[in-house]
């Protein structure tokens, strides 16, 4: 299960819009994101919620709820919190941030989701995935770099891989008008599911995953 949710991007104002910053940009949409109370360690802007405590803001937010519309239950084994963390480390060396976290509460690889942008896949387009490639993302590599493994969840959002246009400057410029109203559409699809996945058991996560292996949206 889901100890740890880490959304990559880079620090400061310059970087807010940009698409490498979409892990940032779909973390600051999430309904109950005013209400986390982060605070600077571990290289980066942490929060803590009890889980019982963010099943319930799930469902006052309208992101997940049973159908009689009350809190969706947590699963036997859940752990007690979860984290939610930003890196401030820049996106090439996000590891060292999440890596601290993690040895700090004794959390494995294997209990982070990585929330990130991803070239590969076309705009419009979010992909759950466990483990694989690192498909040239620093970020990635990084995390990977730290923990020794690749073995995490992550959690993709498609940028579309631009055409005779140098990556790094493409990455690192903003969505356009239209890419925007976009991203917005496709961030209110996900919400449930992202709400589903930190409540799910290791059986349900697999259903999911399954399900939004890869999955065009808009």
């Amino acid at each position: 299960m889901i100890k740890l949710v880490a959304f990559l991007g880079n620090y400061g104002s310059e970087y807010e819009k940009t698409r490498h910053n979409v892990a940032w940009q779909f973390a600051s949409q999430l309904p109950f994101y005013s209400r986390l109370n982060f605070q600077n360690k571990f290289k980066g802007d942490y929060a803590v919620v009890e889980t019982s405590v963010l099943a319930h803001w799930f469902a006052e937010t309208g992101m997940y709820s049973k159908k009689d519309g009350s809190d969706p239950i947590v699963p036997e084994g859940s752990p007690d919190k979860i984290y939610f963390l930003k890196p401030l480390t820049y996106m090439n060396l996000s590891g060292e941030s999440v890596g601290e976290l993690a040895r700090f509460y004794k959390i494995l690889p294997e209990e982070i989701l990585v929330v990130h942008d991803e070239l590969e896949l076309p705009l419009g387009t979010v992909s759950l995935k466990w483990s694989g490639g690192l498909g040239g993302h620093n970020g990635l590599r990084s995390m990977k770099s730290t923990f020794g493994t690749a073995d995490f969840w992550r959690l993709r959002f498609g940028l579309t891989k631009p055409q005779n246009r140098d990556i790094a400057d493409y990455v690192l410029s903003n969505f356009t008008a239209d890419e925007q109203i976009i991203l917005a559409q496709e961030f209110a699809q996900t919400n449930e599911m992202f709400a589903k996945f930190l409540l799910s058991t290791d059986e349900n996560q697999q259903r999911i995953l399954q399900g939004w292996s890869k999955r065009k949206l808009i």
